[in-house]
């Protein structure tokens, strides 16, 4: 049901396509239907051109463990899941989230931790720096933002999340070919790497939302 309070509206037409092929054959977590925009909440990171040499030297060494392994081309760090907004929800849940984000400061953290991850239902495997310093603050933030998803009858973010940045992605779960000695090396990677400390060092500065082919973009003070 649509919360009570919310417009109506004209949806606009969508181009439907599910093509697994055209997007390197990641299968979508839930099916299209018209009207139904994936919404994501999340903390855009835009590289350096270090950052962009680390990556390469980690994932051409993960791709000695696993060879189908892509570089993700954009980063960012999730506040919410991946979930599904009527049309007619987004400018209210956009307004929503506004209000609730908009007494928060920039802030650093740190993102040095190599892990291996999987989505939920093991369609897909990752690399990503796990954040180990700024926890407080990010969980502060998802407290908001969950906020507004109950505003909506939608799923809150996962109980106690690792909190990452994607690096690489392939297709199923090949979390056993890249864990263990794998990690322990790519760890190492980093660890050695020329002034990682310092590059590893982000300062947020804004929160996105996406929610189809729309983007939001809330400053932190």
């Amino acid at each position: 049901p649509v919360p009570a309070g919310l417009p109506g509206g004209p949806e606009p037409e969508e181009a439907v396509s599910d093509d697994s092929s055209r997007h390197g054959g990641r299968v979508r977590g839930f099916p299209h239907e018209r009207g139904s925009w994936a919404t994501h909440v999340y903390l855009p990171y835009s590289v350096q051109e270090e950052f962009l040499e680390l990556l390469e030297l980690l994932v051409s060494h993960a791709r000695t463990y696993v060879s189908s392994l892509a570089a993700m081309e954009e980063f960012h760090l999730s506040l919410s899941q991946c979930v599904v907004l009527r049309y007619h929800w987004i400018d209210p849940f956009v307004r929503s989230l506004k209000e609730r984000l908009a007494s928060f400061d920039r802030f650093f953290c740190v993102a040095d931790q190599v892990k291996v991850y999987t989505n939920q239902n093991k369609t897909r495997t990752f690399i990503g720096l796990e954040v180990s310093a700024g926890h407080f603050q990010l969980l502060e933030l998802v407290s908001e933002v969950d906020r507004v998803l109950e505003e909506f009858d939608l799923p809150t973010f996962y109980k106690d999340p690792s909190f990452h940045i994607s690096l690489a992605w392939c297709v199923g779960d090949l979390s056993g070919r890249l864990e263990g000695q794998c990690l322990q090396e790519l760890q190492d990677i980093v660890d050695g790497f020329e002034d990682s400390a310092l590059l590893l060092r982000v300062q947020w500065e804004q929160i996105r939302c996406k929610s189809g082919n729309k983007y939001f973009s809330f400053p932190l003070k």
